[in-house]
């Protein structure tokens, strides 16, 4: 039993270093688009807007369940986390450059 217990929260913690990880890599995916000019300053506030939404959301949730996310609400921020890297790619690759 304790080491079902113990790979569960292996497994949670796993999850978690996850969510965090992606975060920090679509901040540098915004970053770069800035710096690059591939993304406008209204693209940009928008992008930041909603990673902004679910990092409240993440805390909001790790508070509310001491410190970790349910397997449910790790599902439901990791498609937050693919339609906010979708609407990454797409504000980097539409062909409206910041004007310098």
């Amino acid at each position: 039993m304790l080491a079902v217990v113990m790979a569960l929260s292996a497994t949670a913690a796993f999850g978690e270093g996850k969510v965090a990880q992606r975060q920090e890599r679509q901040q540098q995916r915004i970053a770069q688009g800035v710096k690059s000019g591939s993304l406008t300053a209204g693209e940009t506030a928008r992008l930041e807007n909603r990673e902004s939404a679910i990092n409240h959301e993440v805390r909001a949730d790790r508070a509310a369940n001491g410190g970790t996310l349910t397997a449910a609400e790790r599902a439901q921020v990791n498609r937050q986390q693919n339609r906010a890297s979708g609407a990454i790619f797409v504000d980097k690759h539409n062909g409206i450059h910041q004007q310098q």
